[in-house]
C-alpha cells in the first residue's frame, strides 16, 4: 500500500474516534480535546526541526504567536472571509517568519541557535505594545469566528464542531508531514542531523535542509496558533510567552525525540498534566502564587522522570514494548 494512501487511511480512523469520542463527552471536555489537537500539530512540526533535523529551537511560540494574530485581525477587519482561508493566511505567514529565521540561523548551532531564536519569542510579542490600537496592547484581541454551517446551527454544539474543525485541520497537515519526514526531503534531514559534513559530501544541500525544516515547523506552529484563536475567541500576548516555546520542546522531548506519534503523546501531557496540577490547586485552596506555578513545576518534574528513566520518551517505550511483544509471539 502506497505511503500516502496508508497516512490518509490512519487520519481517517483518528478523525473518526476523535468525532466518536466529541459525542459523549461535555462542551468543555471537547474545548480540551480540540487543545490537544492544536498542540499536536505545534509539537509535530517542532519534532520536524528538533527532532529530525537537529536544530534546537526555543522561539516555536513566535510561530504561535503569529498563526494566532494573523487569524484574529483577518476576523476583525476581514469578516467575510471563510475560516481556512483566514488558516492559510496563517500559515503562509508563519512560513514566511520560519523561512527569514532558517536563513538568518542556517549557520547557528547549539546554543546559540537556541538563544538566537529565544530573543525571537520574547521580542515578538512585545510588538503588541508598539502597536496597541492594532494589536490590543496587553489585553489582546478579542474576536468571534463564526464557522458552524447554518445547517448545523442548533444541532451540533459550538464547542463541538470546533473540535472537529482543530482535529481535521491537524490530522491533514500530520498526513502531509508525514509523507514528507518518510520521503527523500525526510532521510536529508536526518543525515543532516546526524553529521553535517558527512551529509554534504554525500550531496545533501545543508543550508537548504535546514531552512526548509524551519519552514515546515513554522507553518505547524502558525496553523495551530490559528486553530487555538479559531478556538478561545482571543489572541493576547500573555498567551505565548517564552514558558509556551519552553513547554512545546519539553512535549517533544517526553513524547519521544523525532517521532511524529511521539507529539501526540507530548500534545496530551501538555493539555491535560496542565489541567490535572491546576485542579490539584484548586481543591487544595493553594495560594495564588504557588498554583500559578505548579503546573509549570508538576510538567518539569515529569519530564525530568521521563529523560531519567525513559531516555526515548513514551513512545519509545511503546514501540520497544511492541516489538518484544512481536519477538515472544515469533
Amino acid at each position: 500500500m502506497p505511503a500516502l494512501v496508508r497516512h490518509l487511511l490512519w487520519a481517517l480512523l483518528a478523525l473518526v474516534l476523535v468525532v466518536a469520542l466529541s459525542l459523549v463527552i461535555d462542551p468543555f471536555t471537547n474545548v480540551r480535546l480540540a487543545s490537544v489537537g492544536y498542540y499536536l500539530l505545534a509539537v509535530a512540526g517542532l519534532t520536524v526541526l528538533t527532532g529530525l533535523t537537529g536544530q534546537v529551537s526555543l522561539g516555536h511560540g513566535a510561530f504561535l504567536f503569529l498563526g494566532a494574530y494573523t487569524v484574529g485581525l483577518l476576523v476583525i477587519h476581514a469578516p467575510a472571509l471563510p475560516i481556512w482561508v483566514d488558516l492559510l493566511a496563517a500559515a503562509a505567514v508563519s512560513g514566511i517568519a520560519g523561512a527569514l529565521t532558517g536563513a538568518a540561523a542556517a549557520r547557528l548551532h547549539g546554543p546559540y541557535l537556541a538563544g538566537a531564536t529565544l530573543a525571537l519569542a520574547v521580542g515578538l510579542p512585545a510588538v503588541t505594545q508598539r502597536f496597541p490600537e492594532l494589536l490590543g496592547g496587553s489585553n489582546g484581541l478579542g474576536f468571534t469566528v463564526s464557522s458552524l454551517p447554518p445547517g448545523l446551527v442548533g444541532v451540533v454544539p459550538t464547542t463541538r464542531w470546533q473540535a472537529w474543525v482543530v482535529w481535521a485541520t491537524a490530522l491533514l497537515a500530520l498526513v502531509v508531514l508525514a509523507n514528507l519526514t518518510t520521503g527523500p526531503l525526510g532521510r536529508q534531514m536526518r543525515a543532516v542531523r546526524d553529521d553535517e559534513v558527512s551529509a554534504a559530501l554525500a550531496g545533501v544541500r545543508v543550508g537548504r535542509t535546514k531552512v526548509l525544516a524551519f519552514l515546515i515547523s513554522a507553518v505547524c506552529g502558525g496553523l495551530a496558533g490559528g486553530l487555538q484563536a479559531f478556538l478561545l475567541g482571543t489572541a493576547a500576548p500573555g498567551s505565548f510567552t517564552p514558558a509556551l516555546s519552553l513547554a512545546l520542546l519539553a512535549a517533544v522531548v517526553l513524547g519521544g525525540t523525532g517521532s511524529l506519534w511521539g507529539a501526540l503523546w507530548g500534545a496530551v501531557a501538555l493539555v491535560y498534566l496542565q489541567a490535572g496540577a491546576e485542579e490539584f490547586a484548586h481543591g487544595f485552596d493553594l495560594p495564588t502564587d504557588v498554583a500559578n506555578f505548579l503546573p509549570q513545576a508538576v510538567y518539569g518534574v515529569v519530564l525530568i522522570v521521563v529523560v531519567l528513566v525513559l531516555p526515548n520518551g513514551v513512545h519509545g517505550v511503546l514501540r520497544k514494548f511492541s516489538r518484544r511483544r512481536k519477538e515472544s509471539t515469533v
